[in-house]
């Protein structure tokens, strides 16, 4: 199968911009943009929402046949200028992104049969090039031979501001302090799950985004991604 072009893996903490970098990014490179984080907060919302997870856990032998089911859909909507996330065929982009949601959806990554379902889904996404994904483990886990890795980072309390703004924005009621602890916390359990833990690998270029503008960081990777082209040919 001849590919239609590299595979961009984009790694890094949460609250890092990593979504919206990479949608410039693929726009940019006319490639296919994959929300991994979105697929797993669809399924995250999923169980929420049909009361597989609860305080005392999750519901394993739903949850397994649920993801059976699932179809993970991104659609670009041109008046927001946005990818737009879609379960099943219905939009879900702002249900996900809710702060219940994103208190769990770490906890629901780090199930190692819910991760082996979706890396097969991605790498079936991405199996011909020509996309950007971002993640927590794409460079590491579901393409170590993306030809363009990126690793992204900032300070807690940099990110955290960042998300507070984004919630308050949209007419959530948390504070700083829930946001920053929801942060430290996604930090931890995503640095030391047993499965696919984050890490940076050593062919990833780290872009540390804290005090970088958007387009400084889009410009920064473009610059990496065109020598990796030169060094095709």
């Amino acid at each position: 199968m001849e590919k239609k072009g590299l595979i961009i893996a984009v790694d890094g903490y949460s609250s890092t911009g990593k979504s919206t970098v990479s949608k410039i990014l693929a726009a940019r490179l006319g490639y296919t943009y994959i929300d991994t984080g979105a697929m797993y907060r669809m399924v995250t919302y999923r169980a929420i929402s049909e009361g597989m997870l609860s305080v005392d856990g999750v519901d394993d032998k739903r949850l397994k046949e649920e993801l059976q089911r699932i179809v993970f859909g991104f659609k670009y909507n041109r008046e927001k200028n946005r990818y737009e996330s879609y379960l099943n065929g219905v939009y879900v982009e702002d249900a996900i992104r809710r702060m219940d949601v994103s208190d769990s959806v770490s906890l629901i990554a780090a199930i190692p049969y819910v991760r082996e379902v979706l890396v097969r889904k991605q790498r079936e996404m991405a199996e011909e090039g020509g996309v950007v994904m971002d993640g927590r483990d794409i460079g590491s886990v579901v393409f170590p031979h993306a030809e363009v890795k990126f690793f992204m980072t900032a300070a807690p309390e940099i990110r955290a501001q960042r998300r507070y703004k984004e919630l308050v924005e949209k007419g959530e009621k948390v504070t700083y302090e829930e946001v920053e602890e929801n942060v430290r916390k996604r930090d931890y359990i995503d640095e030391n799950r047993e499965v696919s833990p984050l890490r940076r690998t050593p062919d990833a270029i780290v872009i540390d985004n804290g005090k970088m503008s958007i387009e400084e960081e889009v410009s920064e990777m473009l610059k990496v991604i065109k020598s990796k082209y030169e060094g095709r040919d």
